[in-house]
């Protein structure tokens, strides 16, 4: 089984070398350009965009173009869903053209609203279609095309091993496995021991996901799985660096800076609301930004008085957003939330 230090070496997805091994999830309204910049930053090995849709990509939707677009990062991963074969091939030659290194392909996500459209986890409950759409991809781009799935639509149908088979018979060099079926949605704990069942189907790496929020829970994930690497996603919230300080303690070092604390905290956390402004304009960024200030505001200032956090959260002046910000983060109410979230 893979140990906790291995976390800390180069892996290989096709012909595109990822620096370490603890990877930062896409979720959906969360990993844009500015959170992605920042984990990356702060040590995470890869970071993945936010799951677009091929459909709206390849009709020329600005919002799912802004998620293809580059960011400057050394990878440029962009994760597409869909359900016709035709808007997955378009969306992954677009996201190429963007200057996209790896494609990946989303069969994990369990919204209603994704799999209502038979994208997402819903193409666990027919191969044959899910098989379609990777060669589509596969056949559009010359970048690595990787997977990332679920156990299995439910306990009646635990196939990612097959999935995976399949999938790496048809040309993908990755599969991300999170360990819960899509009828568990995030309820219960992942099942990391299911994980080893499609690592042991494939050759390819495979990285587990679910749960995944310090290295001891790397540690055993992988003792567990005896997966290739490990991806962080809603440990993430409110805390860019989790991933990257995962991947420091795996090199057995301290990601320097983290989590901030003091002043630095209001300066980190005013800088990324400012980031978001600046992505999506003020109108749209004021309402983007605002869960990730609550969740700032969860780990370093729970304390802080309810009218400072009420206009953190509604107020439409950014002015007055980092006024109360700075000042719920800088004053003494910060609790042991703050010493616990690194």
């Amino acid at each position: 089984m893979p140990e906790v230090s291995n976390l800390a070496s180069p892996l290989e997805i096709g012909s595109v070398t990822i620096r370490n091994r603890v990877f930062l999830a896409p979720m959906s309204g969360i990993t844009d350009e500015a959170f992605r910049t920042r984990a990356y930053a702060h040590g995470a090995g890869l970071v993945v965009s936010e799951m677009v849709a091929s459909g709206e990509l390849a009709k020329g939707h600005a919002a799912s173009a802004r998620r293809v677009r580059h960011s400057g990062l050394p990878v440029h991963m962009v994760q597409l869903a869909g359900r016709e074969a035709v808007h997955m091939a378009e969306g992954a030659r677009i996201a190429a053209g963007e200057g996209a290194d790896i494609i990946d392909i989303n069969m994990g996500c369990p919204a209603k609203k994704v799999t209502g459209g038979y994208a997402g986890s819903a193409l666990m409950r027919d191969l044959d279609h899910a098989l379609a759409l990777i060669e589509a991809v596969i056949g559009a781009v010359e970048a690595p095309v990787t997977v990332k799935m679920r156990l299995g639509w439910d306990e009646s149908a635990l196939n990612a091993p097959l999935l995976a088979r399949r999938a790496e018979q048809a040309g993908v060099k990755m599969v991300t496995v999170h360990g819960r079926t899509r009828c568990q949605f995030y309820q219960g704990k992942a099942d990391w021991r299911a994980i080893a069942r499609v690592k042991e189907a494939v050759s390819i790496p495979v990285v587990a996901n679910g749960d995944v929020g310090s290295l001891a829970d790397a540690q055993e994930i992988l003792s567990l799985s005896g997966a290739d690497a490990v991806m962080v996603g809603r440990a993430s919230y409110g805390a860019p660096w989790m991933a990257g300080s995962i991947a420091h303690g795996a090199a057995g070092s301290n990601a320097p800076g983290v989590p901030p604390t003091d002043g630095a905290a209001a300066d980190y956390v005013v800088a990324h609301y400012e980031n978001m402004l600046a992505l999506y304009g003020v109108e749209s960024g004021l309402r983007q930004a605002r869960k990730h200030l609550g969740w700032y505001l969860d780990r370093h200032a729970d304390g802080a008085p309810a009218e400072l956090r009420r206009t953190v959260l509604s107020s439409f002046e950014p002015a007055q957003v980092i006024a109360a910000l700075r000042q719920a983060l800088t004053t003494p109410w910060q609790t042991q939330a703050a010493r616990s979230a690194a």
